[in-house]
């Protein structure tokens, strides 16, 4: 790859029209970061804003800055190692000169000022933990390199920590963002400590942990209060409200603080079986184990619940199949989607599916069994078509799955009559330009050509808005699933985290959450790629409520980046929200085209 500045600016402008040029009054601002701000990275960050005007000269720190048309710029620079860093910026015309001092701050680190130290915000965990007699607890605590580290009640040692010999982890936005794949070396920790403890109350006073190096020892309370359970775990119900402002769904994490994993309609019982301040650990199956909000749960007197699925009975109807599961207790349950499979994996129970009727003879599913797992009972839906979508929740005792019909679509004119989704991204929140275009307004832009373009082609088309008004995310996907849309595709431009170098990497890129609408993801993002010319930074799988939804393919596409001047002044004029609307609609009509023969 060609990283010469000449090249980097070629990239970023690709196929998009020309900047246009402004001349006026030297009017030096910067977009972003504000004064004041905490910048998180390492060494070098970016910097953007506008002169006001093309033909002014830029400077930061001494170091030139490339100045567009328009007065536009973008700027990588080095940072001071300070706390305070102060930038000084010089932009200058043949008339006049501006100068600013910008003034940033780093994150708060602990930094010790003495050989033995214990960095007491990493103490962890902290607070009200309840957990397990049988079960081992992890600790892990910074302190001073080399010192022997021990978690004391008065004058007993209740553990001795080890060094964490794991790497320290790549900050997440240059994990996410950075092409450059020598900015993803890891270095060994020298000052993370672990241990585990089992089988012992504490209470949240009296508690330290100590590091003694030689003659020196450092003590710091540990705030921790730490209840053991019984034996047996009680059981829960998941009961987040839609009219405490909720959706219905109860999210699952493998970890507390980790990605969505599960969802589970209200309704859904589990054995509670551990908690850490306000994240609840149930139990799924023999060791494996699920996080949910603890606000979202409500003890239920019983024993956990421990499931018999019963015979199950499919129903075709004219724009799905309905599954219906009986079973003895609403358990926690996974649907797994693979291109032409749906996998349901109901945790803890036990299959009594003496029948498994299909009804009158569906043309979409093409078979179905069972079996008995460890983890539980798991059915197999195999479908004749590629999955486009499906949906689960409770009729009572009942889960039910329906699995919905592929629309009809015509070769020849693939979006007549369909109902197309297009979510315009934001407000609220959102990225901003240099000269301070913001997000929202740039997306509607876009947004509105893509409209223009499906009605023309026969297409029906739901707006989640048409003007600058905020809009609830979670109410976006949900109106796209009442509706009965068949196709979601939400617009946005891109930005990218303190310290990732925006001239390599930025591009185009579209992502998705489930398999069905990778073909999709893939589509829209050649159409994009060819109409923009911009970088191909591909496709990916993102955790984003816009494509999360089951019901149909969705993606979430992030045609530019709102910092590249170029690329800002592209979503400004006509011409560029046509290319990248026209984009769009090339990639959904080339993947339905694609769907239409698919029998």
């Amino acid at each position: 790859m060609d990283t010469s500045p000449a090249a980097l600016v070629e990239a970023a402008a690709g196929n998009l029209p020309d900047v246009d040029s402004i001349v006026g009054p030297l009017q030096l601002r910067v977009q972003y970061p504000a004064a004041g701000a905490v910048v998180d990275a390492a060494d070098s960050s970016f910097l953007f804003g506008t002169t006001g005007t093309g033909d002014a000269t830029l400077t930061i720190d001494g170091a030139p800055v490339r100045v567009a048309p328009n007065g536009a710029w973008l700027a990588w620079v080095a940072l001071p190692p300070d706390t305070v860093m102060r930038l000084e910026l010089v932009a200058r015309t043949p008339l006049d000169s501006q100068r600013v001092t910008l003034e940033l701050r780093r994150p708060a680190r602990y930094r010790p000022a003495v050989a033995t130290w214990i960095d007491s915000s990493s103490l962890a965990p902290q607070g009200s933990v309840e957990w397990p007699s049988d079960e081992f607890l992890s600790l892990s605590v910074r302190a001073a390199p080399g010192a022997e580290v021990r978690l004391v009640e008065g004058t007993t040692v209740l553990a001795t920590f080890s060094p964490d010999r794991r790497l320290d982890d790549v900050a997440w936005g240059i994990r996410a963002f950075d092409r450059d794949t020598q900015n993803l070396a890891r270095r060994p920790a020298e000052d993370r400590n672990i241990a585990s403890i089992r089988g012992r109350a504490l209470a949240d006073t009296g508690v330290v942990v100590e590091a003694i190096r030689g003659a020196d020892t450092v003590r710091v309370p540990w705030r921790l209060r730490l209840t053991l359970l019984d034996s047996l775990p009680h059981a829960v119900e998941l009961a987040d409200d839609p009219a405490q402002g909720g959706d219905g769904i109860t999210i699952g994490r493998a970890h507390p603080g980790a990605t969505y994993h599960w969802f589970w309609p209200a309704g859904t019982r589990a054995a509670a079986a551990g908690r850490v301040n306000g994240d609840l650990r149930l139990r799924l199956a023999p060791g494996l184990f699920a996080w949910v909000p603890a606000a979202d749960v409500h003890p239920v007197p019983g024993p956990a619940p421990r499931a018999i699925v019963g015979s199950v009975t499919l129903t075709p109807l004219a724009d799905r199949a309905t599954l219906r599961i009986p079973l003895s207790d609403r358990a926690p349950f996974q649907i797994v989607e693979r291109e032409r499979e749906l996998e349901i994996t109901i945790f803890g129970a036990s299959g009594d599916v003496n029948w498994i009727r299909y009804g009158q003879d569906d043309p979409l599913v093409s078979r179905m069994a069972w079996t008995q797992l460890p983890e539980g009972v798991r059915l197999t839906v195999l479908l004749s078509r590629p999955v486009w979508g499906f949906r689960s929740g409770w009729d009572r005792g009942d889960l039910l799955l329906e699995i919905r019909r592929p629309p009809m679509i015509d070769e020849r004119n693939p979006l007549a009559g369909l109902l197309i989704a297009v979510d315009p991204g934001h407000p609220p929140a959102g990225a901003s330009g240099p000269t301070g275009l913001s997000e929202a307004e740039a997306n509607l832009g876009v947004a509105l050509r893509l409209r223009e373009l499906l009605l023309d082609a026969g297409a029906r088309v739901l707006m989640t808005r048409t003007s600058d008004s905020a809009v609830d995310l979670g109410a976006r996907p949900r109106l796209a699933e009442t509706a009965g849309a068949d196709l979601l595709v939400s617009i946005h431009n891109n930005a990218l985290p303190d310290g990732v170098n925006p001239f390599p990497n930025n591009g185009t890129s579209v992502f998705y959450n489930h398999p069905r609408s990778i073909p999709l993801a893939a589509a829209v993002q050649r159409a994009l790629v060819s109409q923009l010319g911009l970088r191909d930074l591909g496709i990916g799988r993102g955790d984003l409520a816009l494509v999360r939804p089951t019901w149909m393919p969705a993606i979430l596409t992030e045609g530019l980046f709102m910092m590249v001047p170029e690329q800002e002044a592209a979503l400004r004029s006509e011409e560029g929200r046509l290319r990248y609307a026209r984009g769009v609609f090339q990639g959904l009509r080339s993947f339905l085209r694609e769907r239409a023969g698919d029998r």
